[in-house]
């Protein structure tokens, strides 16, 4: 991909699955920081902070500066403050998501919030999903950080925000504003942080329906890589088509 200055990378089915990291994917980002190409790791998961997960993929053997990840709550936070501010929020969430919003100057409250910030949790309450409801009821606005509807948990799947999300706006009629991918306002927030262009910039996922097209909304370049959710013979049903497709990120030239 000739002219591509700039990377952004989804973490889960590209960078690492589960608890273990991709094959390729370490010497991937080494070579990325070796030549001292800007780039982003992305998640859709707001539960964890930028340590959080800088530690975690150490532990895994991949060694990445905090501010080398970027995830919904971050973008979900910049988001808030250019559009409010120092605002208030009543926020379902864990402390990716209210650290963020703490370091942008949010205050978080259950009086009167301007507000109903829903992010991922493993511990739903049903008492805060009231207040919440009776919140956006009351006229406060929604935002949730990403659509997705669940998730791994031990013993199987669980609910996730997206599918919280739809209780709540089942209650109310009310949908949130969705941050996360496939908003492709997360990924104009990530280029904005590296202070990047479309024009030069590439997007790695594993899944047509919120890295691609998000991508390409945002009008990056694309690379789907099959080491995740989507397979090669799934992209012919879709009305739209990555730049480029790699078995792996181990296969993707710099």
């Amino acid at each position: 991909m000739d002219g591509i200055k700039n990377y952004l990378t989804d973490m889960d089915g590209v960078i690492l699955h589960g608890s273990t990291i991709l094959p390729g994917a370490a010497e991937f980002v080494q070579s990325l920081r070796a030549r001292e190409i800007p780039f982003l790791i992305l998640t859709n998961n707001s539960r964890f902070t930028q340590r959080d997960l800088q530690m975690r993929l150490s532990y895994m053997g991949l060694d990445v500066p905090p501010e080398a990840i970027f995830t919904s709550a971050l973008a979900t936070a910049q988001f808030l403050h250019d559009q409010q501010p120092g605002g208030r929020a009543f926020v379902i969430g864990e402390s990716g998501l209210t650290t963020a919003l703490h370091d942008i100057g949010y205050i978080l409250t259950d009086q009167e919030p301007e507000y109903v910030v829903l992010g991922e949790t493993t511990s739903y309450s049903f008492q805060h999903i009231t207040q919440a409801i009776r919140f956006v009821a009351a006229g406060a606005r929604f935002i949730a950080t990403n659509p997705d509807e669940m998730g791994p948990g031990e013993g199987g799947i669980v609910p996730a925000t997206g599918a919280v999300a739809a209780l709540i706006s089942a209650a109310t009629g009310v949908k949130p504003y969705i941050i996360g991918k496939p908003n492709p306002l997360m990924m104009r927030t990530a280029l904005r942080t590296l202070d990047a262009h479309s024009e030069d910039s590439v997007m790695i996922g594993d899944r047509m329906d919120t890295d691609i097209v998000a991508g390409i909304e945002s009008g990056l370049r694309t690379i789907l890589v099959l080491t995740g959710v989507t397979r090669r013979e799934q992209v012919e049903r879709f009305p739209y088509r990555p730049s480029l497709i790699r078995e792996s990120i181990a296969d993707v030239e710099i």
